[in-house]
């Protein structure tokens, strides 16, 4: 079965404060949904329209468990802190 990537492109983050208390809960959710961090943080370099904005990468056993764990009623407690703060962009891909 391949695996499953929670991609999340952050477009703009308008309080810093909201993100920290998001990611004190939304971590543990996350890795209790199985997730591993890969890459957490801006990018090196942003070629075509890219934004040097924060970008994170979670992998999964299979996108059903990155699905799962986004819907997650731990994982949705955490997202409703940064309403009004953030503008992102997630995405629930399968490997290849």
């Amino acid at each position: 079965m391949p695996k499953g990537y929670w991609i999340t492109f952050y477009r703009s983050v308008s309080n810093p404060a909201a993100l920290t208390a998001y990611a004190k809960l939304a971590g543990p959710a996350i890795t209790a949904g199985g997730g591993r961090f890969l890459v957490r943080g801006t990018a090196a370099k942003a070629y075509e329209a890219g934004l040097n904005e924060r970008s994170v990468v979670i992998e999964f056993d299979s996108v059903e468990k990155a699905i799962a764990t986004y819907e997650s009623p731990e994982y949705q407690t955490a997202k409703k802190l940064l309403e009004g703060s953030v503008e992102r962009d997630v995405r629930m891909l399968e490997g290849a």
